[in-house]
């Protein structure tokens, strides 16, 4: 996020940035701690990661900037084990998943 950013155009050119895909912002689903630590186990930085919903609006995913990969996957992938993926990826999923369901179309 870049300093006076809104959090929506944030969200947006970062995913156009890192994936070149194109959407349009719905809401916040929730935020999430990230810690880093030393090897000692000294904390060197505290992340707060926000989850935006987004309704997909143009382009297919090609991983740029610093993303290692960007593609669509099946939903149950993100919960079955079958990728390597940053913690508490499959639970945001199913509470967007959840939120899309109620929203209106």
């Amino acid at each position: 996020m870049h300093q006076g950013e809104p959090l929506f155009e944030a969200a947006t050119r970062e995913l156009a940035e890192e994936t070149g895909v194109a959407a349009e912002p719905l809401r916040v689903i929730t935020a999430l701690d990230a810690f880093d630590h030393d090897p000692a186990g000294v904390l060197r930085r505290h992340f707060i990661l926000i989850a935006v919903l987004c309704r997909w609006i143009a382009e297919v995913p090609v991983a740029a900037d610093d993303a290692l990969e960007a593609r669509w996957i099946d939903l149950a992938a993100l919960t079955d084990g079958s990728l390597a993926l940053s913690r508490d990826v499959g639970a945001v999923a199913d509470q967007a998943v959840a939120l899309m369901a109620g929203a209106p179309t």
